[in-house]
């Protein structure tokens, strides 16, 4: 991995990643400062969930590369990826939050207990740590899994749709644990949807459609030209297009 200067927590160089053969990101270069709050915002299909999964290096570039600093990165899924239906306590899904420091051999000392209670505690879940992750609304394992992102103490967080189908009390105080991260100096990518959030939240966005459509301060990015240009792109896509020769 190429060293990067101070400037850039995350850099993407011509990068272009492939979804079952066919481009799902397209030649996008840009950095992701230290400690930047950016939202990344488009139509469905756009690439955006995809393009998180490179960052974390989950799938691999069929062009072009990421380059990460040194330091954990944590990501927080989708709920739909995760299957509530595992029988785990709230509290030992927030202690996986440890697992980078602690393995799966090792027990949880004292101040590692203490710190899963203090991340529950922080958004609101103190007492919930023997539930069983079934037992719980959309939001209060939207949550559960904050918490698990809290415990990880990671300079990067990468959030994929955090707020979608949650009530509005818990957007809002996730949204504060975001602010939090951010006044940590964290940098914050996450995958959204609601533009007016957006827009009261995120001071910076990436705007894609496959290729980048604008990345910069958010008040210029969702511009109602570059929103155009976005759902312009969008319609031009053809699916049935030949697959990439790197991923067929």
């Amino acid at each position: 991995m190429t060293a990067l200067p101070q400037h850039a927590a995350i850099r993407l160089r011509n990068l272009t990643v492939a979804y079952r053969g066919h481009p799902a990101v397209h030649h996008l270069s840009g950095d992701f400062a230290p400690g930047s709050l950016t939202a990344i915002v488009g139509p469905n299909g756009a690439g955006k969930t995809t393009l998180l999964a490179a960052i974390m290096g989950r799938v691999s570039p069929v062009e072009g590369e990421v380059q990460r600093a040194a330091g954990r990165i944590a990501w927080l899924p989708q709920q739909v990826e995760i299957d509530r239906s595992f029988p785990i306590r709230v509290f030992d899904l927030v202690a996986l939050g440890h697992w980078s420091r602690v393995g799966s051999l090792r027990g949880l000392d004292a101040p590692q207990r203490e710190a899963v209670h203090h991340a529950l505690d922080a958004v609101g879940l103190a007492g919930f740590e023997r539930r069983g992750i079934a037992e719980l609304s959309a939001g209060q394992f939207q949550r559960v899994l904050f918490a698990r992102v809290l415990l990880q103490d990671a300079p990067v967080i990468l959030l994929d749709e955090p707020f979608n189908a949650i009530d509005a009390r818990t957007t809002a105080d996730l949204l504060a644990v975001v602010a939090r991260w951010h006044a940590e100096s964290r940098t914050v990518i996450a995958v959204l949807h609601d533009l007016e959030q957006v827009r009261r939240h995120f001071d910076r966005t990436l705007l894609m459609a496959r290729r980048c459509v604008a990345w910069g301060p958010t008040a210029e990015v969702l511009h109602a030209e570059h929103l155009f240009r976005a759902r312009q792109m969008a319609e031009a896509w053809d699916d049935d297009a030949a697959l990439c020769e790197e991923a067929a």
